[in-house]
């Protein structure tokens, strides 16, 4: 777990469930109004950052479907009524996360039916900051990864030192591989990357380090 504020920025990393998945809860130090991202468990411990913090979650960002990073929206919407905001070609997963969960001993609740479809580029706002969905399929159809300045809040995208599992159902190594050549690594090496999984990189450190983007021009 890791809390630090950046350029009026709150951020909060809190790895959660079976699958360590990270959380993340971004607020602004001013407005307070705040984001999450995929609630994949644990929801009294991102609700109690909240109030802590005097945070009020202006939407729920989901980067894809897999139970292990909306396993917990149900809970996190009904305590704060924030909006679910998911990829709508990842619909086909985050329907199921019940099913999924049985398969791995989660109790996972029913998501409620998305409340906004993001789209390619488009820019949300919470306090004084804007948030940009980058649609980034590969890992899942509905891949979103999320930037905030120099912030990038990659899901199961990327990762330090690795890439996206594409042997899920709607995984594609060649669309993965696109989506990091030609979405991700263009923003520039200083781009801090927040992943899913595990801790935080560079955009640079990967492009010069990660054995999966050697060579091909990456």
């Amino acid at each position: 777990m890791s809390v630090h504020e950046d350029h009026g920025v709150i951020l909060k990393t809190q790895p959660v469930g079976p699958f360590w998945m990270n959380t993340y809860v971004i607020g602004c130090a001013r407005t307070r109004e705040a984001i999450i991202i995929d609630p994949g468990d644990e929801p009294e411990v991102i609700v109690g950052f909240l109030a802590q913090h005097q945070l009020v979650p202006k939407y729920i960002l989901c980067t894809h479907g897999h139970v292990d990073h909306v396993g917990a929206v149900a809970d996190v919407r009904a305590a704060t009524g924030a909006p679910v905001c998911l990829h709508p070609e990842d619909f086909f997963l985050y329907e199921r996360m019940v099913e999924w969960g049985a398969l791995f001993g989660m109790r996972v609740r029913p998501g409620p039916t998305p409340d906004h479809w993001l789209s390619d580029g488009e820019e949300l706002r919470f306090g004084e900051h804007r948030i940009r969905a980058i649609h980034t399929p590969g890992h899942t159809p509905g891949g979103i990864s999320f930037l905030l300045g120099d912030m990038l809040f990659a899901g199961d995208t990327l990762f330090a030192g690795s890439v996206g599992r594409t042997d899920l159902p709607g995984g594609s190594w060649p669309t993965l591989m696109r989506s990091i050549r030609e979405k991700l690594l263009p923003l520039g090496d200083h781009i801090r990357v927040y992943s899913g999984h595990g801790p935080a990189t560079t955009l640079g450190r990967e492009r010069r380090t990660n054995p999966f983007l050697q060579g091909g021009g990456l």
